[in-house]
């Protein structure tokens, strides 16, 4: 009875030896860390193992990268006695042409500036092929239309040429009895905004000079010519400084063979339709020599268009060479915008005014800076009142002829 007695009054959580009882948990707090990290392990090795995609939740970007349209090859990159195929086939033996986007930098003739531009796709020269007409396009003619590799470029047909289908209106006749001022605005093409400016704020008979280069050139000068402006394609030719200045791809070298010059000349006349003549997209070094000019001014001439010299370099040969081709020819007499202030151009404007009374034909040439085409339009107004007529350029390439 004393032991159970004893047992009775010994605290709660005391043996008989007097040792106090603890709790004790069956694993400790780092082990339980443990585990809980093994088992997320296991869990990304699951992932990692099971999910298809290794990379899932990482951010990513697709892209497509796609071919650039065929180009010439250069002699330096021909096999040894071997060079550029010629670009005209016939219509059953003609490739189908790449004509895949592609962001070029090129340098604007008229500022020097580079800009990046899209050469795309959807050029309607470009689509076509040997299994489908070309898309049409609003006053031009399918039968002055030449199958080429990289789409359809201008051609002579029934007696016609794109020189004559081409041309502006002009009152010919009034123009001969009369001075008469050619106004070019070139560089366009490359940039909508400038060039929709130009379009729609300067008269029907200035005449728009386009790039080959930029989104949907051909869209561009179809709308020039439904405002019933006359248009040019500028090609792209080696100045002084190049590669340092670089006009841009497929440009005219005097390195190449006139082989090669001529696949490219393709290249550029099918970007866009309805142009009655080409001219020099910079080019002072192309323009000034002899042997690489004379087979671009013959095809010109084959192809019935006519030639725009910008005035760039004193040297260059394309007058005497297109009055040996019988090829419809003009230069201008100057840049007005060589100086891009209101005050420089108006100088330039009556400067032109006095060579058209003392010649009875002057040309000018301008970039579609902003500055540009505000002091143009304000002049081409009062040019009625001073005895001059403004004349598209083909009008004026027909007087000077004449006279």
């Amino acid at each position: 009875m004393a032991e159970a007695a004893d047992e009775l009054s010994t605290p709660l959580g005391q043996n008989t030896l007097g040792r106090t009882r603890r709790f004790r948990l069956p694993f400790t707090a780092m082990q339980a860390l443990a585990v809980l990290l093994g088992l997320v392990l296991v869990g990304f090795a699951g992932v990692a193992l099971f999910n298809d995609n290794p990379l899932g939740g990482e951010p990513m970007a697709r892209v497509t990268l796609r071919n650039p349209p065929p180009a010439a090859t250069d002699d330096k990159h021909a096999p040894a006695g071997q060079t550029a195929e010629p670009a005209v086939k016939s219509v059953a033996k003609a490739p189908a042409a790449a004509s895949d986007a592609k962001t070029v930098t090129i340098i604007d003739g008229s500022s020097g500036k580079r800009q990046d531009v899209v050469i795309g796709a959807g050029d309607p020269a470009e689509k076509a092929d040997g299994d489908s007409p070309p898309v049409a396009m609003t006053g031009i003619d399918p039968r002055l239309l030449e199958k080429s590799r990289y789409g359809m470029i201008p051609a002579v047909a029934d007696g016609l040429k794109p020189f004559t289908v081409y041309a502006a209106e002009a009152d010919r006749t009034k123009a001969a009895r009369m001075p008469v001022v050619a106004i070019v605005v070139a560089g366009l093409g490359v940039g909508a905004a400038k060039t929709t400016d130009a379009i729609m704020k300067l008269p029907p008979a200035v005449t728009l000079a386009f790039t080959p280069y930029g989104a949907d050139p051909g869209k561009l000068a179809e709308r020039a010519r439904t405002q019933r402006h006359e248009i040019l394609l500028q090609i792209p030719m080696e100045p002084f400084d190049y590669p340092d200045n670089d006009p841009g791809p497929q440009t005219l070298l005097t390195t190449l063979s006139s082989e090669q010059n001529l696949d490219r000349l393709y290249w550029h006349l099918s970007r866009l339709q309805g142009y009655a003549g080409i001219a020099n997209f910079m080019g002072a070094r192309f323009v000034a020599t002899d042997p690489v000019m004379q087979p671009i001014v013959r095809e010109a001439a084959k192809r019935g268009l006519s030639f725009f010299d910008d005035g760039s370099t004193p040297r260059s040969v394309a007058q005497t060479l297109s009055a040996g081709q019988s090829l419809p020819f003009a230069k201008a007499d100057f840049a007005i915008d060589a100086v891009p202030t209101s005050a420089e151009i108006d100088r330039a404007l009556v400067k032109l005014e006095t060579i058209a009374k003392e010649r009875g034909t002057a040309v000018g040439v301008a970039s579609a800076l902003p500055v540009s085409i505000e002091r143009l339009g304000a002049w081409l107004k009062t040019l009625d009142s001073k005895g001059i007529m403004l004349v598209p350029l083909t009008t004026a390439m027909l007087k000077s002829k004449s006279g």
